[in-house]
């Protein structure tokens, strides 16, 4: 825990130290000992690399520190641009146009690349770097030896050639996500959030004119805004190709300002652009080569003109022809105001959560799989006040989801439609509440490639009478959300902002399909005087035993004919003969072994003997075929198994409700193998539920009793 005067762990001022590495104790251990550093964690080798090695001996990597490639390098060569990024031999532009969209940003910048770090002053071949990581910022650190291939950076690189402050950079940056080659294709927006801790969204260039897309640019690079662009490609053929005015599909750009100029009597708005790979400029209006220059005064064209390093100029005009998305990010929640208005000073809570999908237990998929949506990840929001001061209309927020109802506001007659349209969404958010919603898949850069799952949340309201109670299937059933992420995306983040009517609400996070593992972290924007509730409230477990359903005459006559064969003196039976006789009632394929009937037997109340008496032993015989009943309706897709989702609703029919950690549990204790429960797993579950639920009543510790009841099965189901 931070002392008083300490920033907390993991903020910028703190960060948490990247596989427990400390730049500062490292460097003065390189240093005293004259050794330069050599990272353990992330080994100049083949294995670093993360893409398959050429076969060709001339082309083979090796790795070198900076001055073994060029004698005069340095960190930074006078100040930080733009041109200081070139994309080398990976497909990673949408980290490089991220990381040029940084250094339009000092005070961003030196966040993510601390100063003072040279390789000439205090040098001893170690550097570090921060990124922000799930809510928290990381520091990673990295030795200075480079993937270099016939004399050449591998991958990024300088223009000046000698400068080397981006490739450590990106060194740093495949070291978090584990290897080169997990660098390989992304969404801007993931890279400009980890270089920001900021809230990335994306913008279609159709909607809006080109003079107000240009003033709400201009005026999002003035709030530190970070900004970047493409042209989308229809297929995957189409990445790369280059079209007829030297713009590549499918490939990210930054925008890095923004200007106007007067040709003859009319002004012309622009736009910078940056292509990371340094070459392969735009051709048409207002380009390094375009005739437009020639109409605009000298000092205007020197001081904009750029040169053949990857910078261009385009007009407001040809760049909504052209491109199709734009991407930003900003700091603060406030900047995500599209005109040109001045930021606003907000006061915002954030919260932050971890959850997790766990197939068969919280992985419930989308919408359209009704039976086990219910199961997913749920949190809690509750809204007390509405916005205090002016709320600015903002035509990208989302009032309410659009599958959701929201009450209206009359017309006022003396207004057109469209006034009264903007007056009736005005006065309704005057009454609500702002959030910011953003759900972001956590580590799913593996094995070298990306792999997001498609994602989205939903958001409910809930009712006085449920509020702080289990939402059940019936209840995701009969209410539709007020509000979601829109459609589900295969990236990293998903994010809304929402005004909301004060109340308690859930926010539900899912991926489209069901069973599919991944953990995912969830940060929560409100305004002042609103709280936010507890992490995937659990529900509560309860035990409602369900009427047994009396003896049929036909049992009674078996069981007093085994009775009749088998018992010993006391008239009772043992195990073995117990099973036997259940057997014998019971479908072949679900047939119980010895050990299940001794766990039948130790449920029962024997007086701490090993075999039951005839009026046990009926009684059980009929829980057996009601089980087999329920196993055979619960086994949707007649499996001869059943899923921890299956397990879960047969549980609830029997009178268990339990806890998701609870079912996911019992479903790894007792399942055979891919948590797929067979019928003697299930038979021995309800078993071991029914003596814990029992226990648990007649236990008299109030501490005991105060953790309740999930606590004490948890306990006891991992013994």
């Amino acid at each position: 825990m931070a002392s008083d005067n300490e920033a907390p762990l993991g903020s910028i001022e703190n960060p948490i130290k990247f596989r427990d590495q400390d730049f500062k104790t490292l460097l003065e251990q390189c240093l005293k000992s004259g050794v330069l550093f050599s990272d353990p964690t992330f080994v100049a080798e083949q294995k670093s690399i993360g893409i398959p090695e050429e076969k060709d001996p001339k082309k083979a990597i090796q790795w070198k520190r900076p001055k073994e490639i060029y004698p005069n390098a340095v960190f930074v060569e006078g100040t930080i641009g733009t041109t200081d990024i070139c994309q080398g031999q990976l497909g990673n532009c949408w980290l490089l146009a991220a990381l040029s969209c940084l250094t339009m940003h000092p005070s961003q910048f030196v966040k993510v690349v601390p100063p003072n770090q040279s390789l000439d002053e205090l040098y001893a071949g170690i550097f570090r770097f921060r990124f922000w990581q799930y809510g928290e910022w990381v520091e990673v650190v990295v030795d200075d030896r480079l993937p270099v291939r016939e004399g050449r950076l591998l991958f990024s690189y300088s223009h000046t050639r000698n400068e080397f402050w981006s490739a450590l950079v990106e060194k740093a940056y495949a070291k978090v996500v584990g290897t080169y080659g997990s660098l390989k294709g992304g969404n801007i927006s993931e890279a400009m959030e980890d270089f920001t801790g900021g809230i990335a969204r994306s913008l279609l260039v159709s909607s809006r004119t080109p003079q107000v897309l240009w003033r709400s640019l201009t005026a999002a690079l003035s709030r530190g805004t970070l900004l970047s662009c493409f042209i989308q490609a229809n297929n995957s053929r189409e990445v790369g190709q280059v079209t007829g005015d030297g713009l590549i599909k499918g490939h990210a750009y930054a925008i890095t300002e923004t200007d106007k100029v007067k040709k003859a009597a009319a002004e012309v708005l622009l736009l910078r652009l940056r292509n990371p790979w340094g070459f392969v400029e735009y051709r048409g209006p207002w380009s390094d080569t375009g005739k437009e220059w020639n109409e605009v005064d000298q000092k205007e064209r020197i001081k904009l003109k750029s040169k053949e390093d990857g910078d261009f100029w385009i007009s407001a005009d040809d760049f909504s022809k052209l491109f199709h998305v734009v991407e930003l990010c900003s700091v603060n929640p406030d900047n995500l105001v599209e005109e040109n208005t001045p930021a606003t000073q907000s006061t915002w809570t954030i919260s932050e959560y971890e959850g997790s999908w766990v197939p068969g237990s919280s992985a419930g998929g989308g919408r359209k799989f009704n039976k086990t949506f219910f199961k997913n990840p749920q949190f809690q929001l509750v809204l007390s006040e509405k916005d205090e001061g002016n709320v600015s209309d903002d035509d990208d927020d989302d009032d309410g989801g659009d599958d959701g109802d929201e009450d209206g506001v009359e017309d006022e007659e003396v207004l057109t439609p469209k006034e009264k349209k903007r007056a009736e969404k005005q006065k309704q958010k005057a009454k609500q509440c702002t959030v910011l919603v953003e759900v972001l898949q956590k580590n799913r850069r593996q094995q070298d490639k990306t792999n997001f799952l498609y994602s989205a949340f939903h958001i409910y309201r809930i009712p006085p009478e449920l509020q702080g109670g289990c939402l059940t299937r019936n209840f995701f059933m009969q209410n539709s959300p007020v509000g979601r992420s829109g459609k589900y995306k295969a990236q990293r983040a998903v994010w809304r902002k929402l005004h909301l009517d004060p109340g308690t609400y859930i926010i539900v996070a899912s991926t489209y399909r069901p069973n599919q593992p991944g953990e995912f972290f969830v940060r929560i924007f409100s305004k002042i005087g609103n709280t936010l509730g507890s992490q995937d409230f659990p529900c509560d477990s309860v035990y409602i035993p369900v009427m047994a359903t009396p003896v049929a005459p036909e049992d009674k006559v078996r069981v007093q004919k085994t009775f009749e064969e088998d018992a010993g003196p006391d008239d009772r039976l043992n195990a073995k003969e117990l099973m036997k006789l259940f057997n014998s009632v019971l479908v072949k394929d679900y047939h119980l072994p010895l050990e299940t009937c001794r766990q039948l037997i130790f449920v029962e109340d024997t007086k701490g003997r090993c075999t039951l008496s005839r009026d046990q032993a009926e009684t059980l015989l009929s829980t057996l075929r009601n089980l087999q009943a329920m196993f055979f309706q619960f086994d949707e897709d007649s499996s001869g198994t059943m899923s921890p989702f299956e397990l879960d609703t047969a549980l609830q029919a029997v009178g268990m409700q339990c806890d998701n950690k609870v079912v996911q549990l019992l479903c790894e204790r007792f399942a055979s193998k891919e948590l797929q429960l067979p019928f003697k797993g299930f038979v021995s579950c309800i078993a071991r539920l029914r003596k814990l639920f029992a226990l648990f009543e007649s236990e008299t510790n109030q501490e005991v009793k105060d953790r309740g009841i999930n606590a004490w099965l948890l306990q006891f189901l991992t013994l």
